[in-house]
């Protein structure tokens, strides 16, 4: 966006004293030395989650309010335009610097440190009050878009909206509140009319709003504030995908046609606003009604987020699998994939077995078409079978044995009885059970960072016993969600220790239910895919498809070590 507050702007780029103190601190360390003092500091102040308050800062700043996956979709769609883009989300998977993105990549560790430091020191020294944690990392967020100079700045709303340290801009050009359910009850209420007046509170006087379809009781709540304010509300129906043109969504899932939908309406209202649509578009009218410029189709196809309906194939078994193929002459077809959600709501938790069933159907389809292709080239057969209950019978004939694996956690403020319910009756509907559950604790926290490298912590030290909660939990789902008795240990084989290599081999037997219980806890992420690795690595036929879902935590460990 142009026009950016003269007063943030004037101080950030005129004290010297400022970035003085950020240079002297950054020239008595090494870069890593000073990114890993950062993380501690960040730490150091972050305070448990209590309901918002009034008190906060104010900065002049025009900036862009939306929430989730639309964030990402409308970044993306006004850099393919050609815009000079800034996107500030919440919360990071790896990375700190994953919340900062400048032209659709986020900022370096060299960059992020110099914006840091300038604000860490320029609050220490004129203010004694404590530093909260997200308003300094919103501060950040201003301070890094201020001084590269982005055209425009896509702001996620934290927590709520009405007290969010990002709503401290007094006049944004469009705001938008994408679809609300229960989500941080105990910081925004009990009820969805709470959450959405909370959620209300980015509504500014003559500033338009966009929304999707909502709950009864939601919308109810956004009409009333947006006629408080007198300003329009606006109500944006799904993405028709017909008008991509043949192409796919960056981001995967039924449910990405409603963000996409909203992120269309809002980049129309900001380059409206701005005085840019009749330069780029003279069919401004016409846009999201069965046609699209060829920049919005760009920017909605190549949006991109990692831990929302991701899939990723281990590199690490597919090196190893190709090594034996090559070594022995021996067809292996072992393979180790993770679907990656951080859904942590039943809504959210809905959603992501719709995806990951979806995707397992797919992927089974594609699979038998790849098998066939490994039979062609190395036994010379030249009949192309393109009939699909063939190509069933082509996998049962050389056993492969495909196994659906969940990999979960949540944080205790979560109900793992509604979000696991949630999960496995979805995925029953559409035709997807679980054959194995594993429960693993988070290595990074919302009470501490980590390096973007670290993922070895004493697994010896772990407490587990939440974990062995959700495998309880787990298990009285399957079992029809009974009430948990001091039985329970009755139930079937579990495992708190490193299970057996054979734990995926054995087949779930509905006359067997001790069989089709079997789950386990393991102590951390980097042992628990090690120990995947291994059970994979010792079968030529064992395809391990396994949803982490449950916390963005989890997500960013799995990541994390995947990446090592």
């Amino acid at each position: 966006m142009n026009n950016l507050g003269s007063n943030l702007d004037n101080e950030i780029n005129n004290s010297e004293e400022g970035n003085a103190g950020a240079r002297e601190i950054l020239d008595e360390s090494s870069s890593s030395t000073s990114y890993v003092a950062a993380l501690n500091l960040l730490s150091s102040i972050i305070t448990p989650r209590t309901c918002a308050d009034e008190t906060g800062n104010n900065f002049p700043i025009m900036y862009e309010y939306l929430k989730g996956s639309t964030c990402t979709f409308v970044e993306s769609i006004l850099r393919a335009y050609g815009f000079r883009t800034g996107l500030y989300t919440s919360p990071h998977l790896i990375s700190i610097c994953e919340r900062y993105r400048l032209d659709g990549l986020k900022v370096s560790e060299e960059k992020f440190l110099n914006h840091f430091w300038w604000c860490w020191n320029r609050l220490k020294e004129n203010s004694m009050e404590d530093i909260h944690f997200f308003r300094f990392l919103t501060l950040v967020a201003f301070k890094i878009f201020t001084e590269e100079k982005v055209d425009v700045a896509i702001l996620e709303v934290g927590l709520g909206g009405k007290f969010d340290a990002t709503n401290v801009v007094n006049s944004p050009v469009v705001c938008g509140i994408s679809s609300l359910g229960y989500d941080h009850m105990e910081i925004l209420g009990n009820t969805l009319t709470q959450i959405a007046r909370e959620k209300a509170g980015i509504m500014k006087p003559g500033v338009p709003v966009f929304t999707v379809p909502q709950p009864e009781d939601a919308r109810r709540v956004l009409e009333d504030v947006a006629s408080e304010l007198l300003v329009p509300l606006h109500v944006v129906s799904p993405l028709d995908p017909a008008t991509l043109g043949g192409l796919n969504l960056g981001l995967a899932g039924d449910h990405q046609c409603i963000n996409a939908g909203l992120a269309v309406a809002l980049c129309c209202s900001w380059l409206r606003r701005t005085g840019h649509l009749e330069e780029f578009n003279p069919q401004e009218s016409a846009i999201g009604e069965g046609y699209l410029p060829d920049s919005f189709v760009k920017g909605l196809v190549m949006a991109n987020i990692e831990g929302r309906a991701q899939i990723i194939h281990d590199s690490y078994v597919k090196q190893r699998v190709q090594c034996n193929m090559e070594e022995a002459g021996n067809a292996d077809f072992s393979e180790l994939i993770f679907y990656l959600d951080g859904a942590h709501t039943p809504e959210s938790m809905d959603t992501c077995a719709k995806w990951f069933s979806s995707a397992i159907k797919m992927d089974t389809k594609s699979h038998v078409q790849t098998r066939e292709i490994h039979k062609e080239t190395q036994n010379g057969f030249t009949e192309f079978i393109s009939n699909f209950d063939h190509q069933q019978h082509s996998i049962k004939n050389s056993k492969m044995s495909s196994k659906q694996v969940l990999l979960f956690n949540c944080s205790s403020e979560r109900d793992p009885q509604l979000l696991l319910s949630q999960l496995v009756n979805t995925c029953i509907l559409h035709g997807v059970n679980f054959n194995r559950a594993i429960f693993v604790p988070s290595h990074s926290s919302f009470t501490q960072f980590v390096s973007s490298t670290s993922t070895r912590h004493d697994s010896t030290k772990v407490d587990l016993t939440w974990q062995l909660s959700l495998q309880r939990t787990w298990e009285n789902v399957i079992c029809g969600c009974r009430e948990i008795t001091k039985n329970d240990q009755e139930i079937g084989p579990r495992f708190s220790a490193m299970p057996p290599c054979d734990f995926f081999l054995s087949e779930p037997s509905m006359e067997n239910t001790k069989d089709h219980l079997i789950s386990a806890v393991l102590p951390s992420v980097p042992l628990t895919i090690k120990w995947l690795r291994e059970c994979v690595g010792q079968s030529h036929s064992l395809r391990l498809q396994v949803l982490v879902t449950g916390s963005l935590h989890l997500i960013g460990d799995v990541l994390r070590t995947l990446k090592e």
